[in-house]
């Protein structure tokens, strides 16, 4: 499945889930992470290749970051040498958390396509939702947030907006 080209989108986001679904049930009953896959497709000349699919695995590493999703895009990046996904589609079991849609949008992939929504993953006890909330001003007590101003963490900022040859993400 991964080496094979798709003229049909539809086609191979279908396969892309199923396969999904299939690693993280694998995931589940082993303990490595919870019911989530991910999947990146690229595209390529009208044409679609899959180049990885992945797997919530936050049990197994202990950390808590290691959403299917944030691996998917990881391991795209690596595979394909480049930290912007700007010509792949990221495909999800689940409608992905605050976190791994931040971490989308960081690597400009342009469009997600998503299976089941939040309230699965609610009634499941992740708190995917409330966080949204959060973010939204709809739940302040998630998290409590304190700015503290420290003048020597301006410093990075000014080298970087002094460097000439940075590269803008």
């Amino acid at each position: 499945m991964i080496d094979k080209i798709y003229d049909d989108l539809n086609k191979c986001i279908n396969d892309v889930f199923n396969a999904c679904s299939n690693y993280a049930c694998e995931g589940v009953e082993q303990n490595i992470g919870g019911p989530f896959g991910a999947g990146i497709i690229r595209k390529i000349d009208n044409k679609y290749k899959i180049i990885c699919i992945e797997r919530n695995t936050v049990i197994y590493s202990k950390d808590a970051t290691c959403h299917a999703e944030i691996n998917a895009i990881k391991a795209a990046s690596k595979l394909l040498n480049k930290c912007f996904l700007d010509d792949c589609i990221l495909v999800t079991s689940a409608k992905s958390c605050p976190m791994c849609l931040s971490a989308a949008c960081w690597a400009k992939i342009p469009v997600i396509y998503y299976s089941q929504s939040y309230d699965n993953a609610t009634s499941s006890g992740f708190k995917d939702n409330s966080i949204s909330e959060y973010i939204k001003g709809n739940n302040d007590k998630l998290i409590q947030e304190v700015q503290i101003k420290n003048e020597e963490c301006i410093r990075p900022f000014k080298i970087w907006n002094e460097k000439q040859d940075k590269i803008c993400y």
